[in-house]
């Protein structure tokens, strides 16, 4: 009889996974079902919202708003978590992109955790754990890209420490995951880009990473099959119903992936990036992605050369070029190529510069992404990928 090996892994994803075309309907059923006060968090168009709002309240759920611009700051966490306690909400709906899912898991576990975020936060904070789980949280998201709605940690940014941090526990878990491709529908091209490059990205660090696991690469491989046929045709005709729902799969297949096996390079820099500029997240991986991964198969074969990632950045290049024979290097340019089709921007464009690129590098070097990274990169190596991409 064959022997079964299997390396050792963990898995944790929300309690609840709701996907399908229409299927936000469902929203004020399944908030009924958890509580009569909700702090709905929106993101940037909460007009967006309306409908479901609307629909919430018709069903006895009373609505406090509490809308996030851009991507969350500690001080606009620690403004809402006052505002949620003032209006005795009991649970936290959030229906956006990233920025806004990512502001209700950390609205969430602060209503029922003491403290303020630095008690909490990665790297710039106190680290703490979570004593106490969230309160309930559904994330709807109206983008496919951060895949954040199945994820446990939340992204803060620190204007004062100039970075990107998280705050991350089990418990930041939502108990429901509402997917449905419909909401993203009308997103702008620009977004829709960056986003889908966002969550490309999210199916390639998993892959590689030092910490793969048998059931993340299932999610990789099929989101990075199904990313390279639909995200060139829902940049051609954002009304391509097909392609929207094959990225917000995509999308939530990244966030499960990175959620459970961690990311790499593009980013640690996404976050290095994103605290000292104003600049997109999705973005910002769109720009940086093809310089990590040829910076980090250059690295591979010179100091590393049996590491499995090798290989598996070989099994990339063949599912998104179609190839049997593609390797690495062909992945790079196919990406390349596609981030220019896709009109995407260098670094430069926010305003980095070269003189920025060592700093820019040494705050890389300590994001908890580059813990997952297939290798550790010198500072000459991070410095590389940053001058590629700028």
């Amino acid at each position: 009889m064959m022997r079964f090996e299997m390396s050792h892994f963990e898995f944790a994803t929300a309690a609840r996974i709701v996907f399908g075309w229409g299927e936000a309907r469902q929203l004020a059923a399944a908030a009924a079902q958890m509580g009569r006060r909700a702090l709905v968090v929106t993101g940037s168009s909460p007009e967006r919202a309306r409908p479901l709002i609307a629909n919430l309240e018709s069903a006895g759920v009373a609505c406090a708003p509490f809308s996030t611009p851009s991507e969350p700051t500690i001080d606009l966490i620690r403004a809402g978590a006052e505002y949620a306690r003032a209006e005795g909400c009991g649970m936290v709906i959030a229906i956006g992109g990233g920025s806004a899912i990512d502001a209700g898991k950390a609205l969430a576990a602060l209503l029922t955790n003491t403290g303020e975020p630095l008690d909490y936060l990665e790297v710039i904070g106190r680290g703490q754990p979570l004593r106490h789980p969230s309160a309930p949280l559904i994330a709807v998201p109206t983008t496919a890209g951060s895949g954040a709605e199945v994820t446990r940690n939340a992204v803060l940014a620190s204007p004062a420490h100039r970075v990107k941090a998280s705050l991350r526990s089990p418990f930041l878990l939502p108990k429901c995951a509402l997917v449905d491709p419909e909401l993203t529908l009308n997103l702008p091209r620009a977004i829709t880009a960056a986003t889908g490059l966002d969550a490309m990205t999210q199916v390639i660090e998993p892959y590689v990473s030092s910490r793969a696991n048998a059931m993340t690469d299932l999610y990789c491989v099929d989101g990075l099959r199904r990313a390279a046929a639909a995200l060139p045709r829902v940049w051609e005709d954002g009304q391509d119903r097909d392609a929207r729902t094959a990225m917000s799969w995509v999308s939530l297949l990244g966030g499960m992936a990175l959620a459970n096996a961690g990311l790499g390079a593009v980013h640690a820099f996404a976050a290095s990036v994103g605290g000292m500029w104003k600049a997109p997240h999705g973005a910002i991986c769109a720009a940086v992605l093809p310089h990590a991964i040829e910076v980090n198969v250059e690295a591979l074969r010179r100091r590393a050369p049996r590491n499995p990632a090798l290989r598996r950045y070989d099994e990339i290049a063949r599912l998104l070029t179609r190839q049997p024979h593609a390797i690495a290097d062909d992945a790079v340019l196919w990406i390349a190529n596609l981030c220019d089709r896709l009109e995407i921007p260098p670094l430069r464009a926010y305003g980095v510069t070269e003189a920025d690129i060592p700093d820019l590098a040494e705050n890389a070097a300590r994001t908890s992404s580059m813990k997952g990274n297939p290798i550790e990169l010198t500072a000459e190596e991070l410095c590389e990928i940053a001058l590629r991409a700028l």
